[in-house]
């Protein structure tokens, strides 16, 4: 006896469209340039891992047993080590981290995880990482986009996401609107759930965690910040992640990840302590990032784009000043692939990202192909 998909409801129904595959055409294009595809568009890193971190995941490929959801006092440690010596990040107690397979996955999951349902509304930020979103439909709640607290009258968000530095953008929140935001959910009832992981990649100025004691005076109630070792320490394959924060609600998440087997499998537990735990792998990385940057941000201007924002991160946020698509088609003609801004939002139409995570050599090319003309 066959299930017939067909005749229940499709959770796939709740969705929209997954963006990348509206872009499958334009990428056929790129890919037909005479010298190859220059792929600019998911944001992939491409740079090797660290010869410690490969060390320490292989140093323990032999152990059989199963993880705990929690993950191992060491990594936790690390993680509370790190966060502090980094970003300044204070008063955190490593039982208030909980390592993640990925935090895209925590933040499509984060809603439900949450228990929030149809009555509930969840915030996201006006041009957005699509997942934001995602999250919020899988749970049947209600979306808003909204930037300014102003925008949300009287009504009390269950769950706030923050993303600064901003993916796409590359937008940075001061402190100032970071109180404001933990001020407002504190007095609503809301959990503010800050997406960091491109904290690390501040170029001008200086970007601040949700729990930073300046924004939260070292109070983390209600507060909890995403971060990921897929940009700073090219883990993307690792599915590397953890959330931290307000004790009480990682206390929860664990519970129900428990219960779902949601477990980092130890090695990558492992890689990830030592990623934590070196901080000069990072910042050679990073000073890949910010060569790369200024090779593409001189020849997009050049090219007569303008980049706004992007203050930080591993984006490029750029306009022609037309359709995105129309734009796309223009850099696939030169064998570039890139984002366009309608993937984040409504109000994202005339741009294109633009990212950093392409090798040195692809990037020169790049670089030639938007400036040959």
């Amino acid at each position: 006896m066959s299930s017939d998909v067909s005749s229940r409801r499709r959770v796939s129904g709740l969705l929209p469209d997954f963006p990348w595959d509206t872009i499958a055409a334009v990428k056929a294009k790129a890919a037909a340039h005479p010298d190859g595809i220059v792929d600019l568009s998911v944001g992939t890193p491409v740079d090797p891992v660290a010869p410690l971190i490969r060390a320490a995941l292989s140093s323990v490929a032999d152990v059989p047993g199963y993880p705990t959801t929690h993950g191992t006092p060491e990594l936790r440690v690390a993680a509370v080590d790190a966060l502090k010596r980094r970003y300044g990040i204070t008063e955190l107690d490593p039982a208030a981290v909980l390592p993640v397979i990925g935090t895209k996955e925590l933040i499509a999951g984060l809603p439900r995880l949450l228990g929030l349902g149809a009555d509930d509304l969840v915030v996201i930020p006006e041009v957005a990482y699509p997942t934001y979103e995602v999250g919020a439909l899988l749970a049947g709640a209600q979306v808003v986009r909204a930037d300014g607290l102003t925008q949300l009258g009287p009504r009390s968000p269950a769950l706030i996401f923050v993303n600064s530095p901003s993916n796409p953008t590359g937008k940075v929140l001061g402190v100032e609107h970071l109180r404001k935001v933990v001020a407002f959910a504190r007095e609503r009832g809301a959990i503010v759930a800050s997406d960091e992981c491109y904290l690390g990649l501040a170029w001008d100025g200086r970007a601040v965690s949700i729990l930073d004691p300046e924004v939260c005076d070292g109070d983390h109630t209600g507060l909890l910040a995403v971060h990921s070792l897929s940009k700073t320490s090219n883990l993307a394959s690792y599915r590397a992640g953890f959330v931290a924060g307000d004790p009480e609600l990682v206390a929860e998440l664990l519970e129900v990840r428990k219960h779902s087997g949601m477990m980092v499998p130890f090695p990558i537990q492992a890689a990830m302590t030592a990623a934590l735990g070196d901080d000069t792998h990072e910042a050679q990385q990073r000073e890949r990032y910010r060569v790369r940057r200024e090779v593409l941000r001189k020849a997009l201007q050049a090219a007569g784009f303008r980049i706004d924002h992007s203050a930080a991160g591993l984006y490029l946020w750029s306009t022609r000043g037309e359709p995105c698509r129309t734009t796309l088609d223009w850099l696939a003609e030169r064998g570039i692939l890139a984002a366009p801004g309608d993937f984040y939002g409504p109000g994202a139409g005339e741009y294109v990202r633009i990212a950093l995570t392409a090798s040195d050599e692809r990037v020169a090319a790049a670089a030639r192909r938007l400036t040959a003309d």
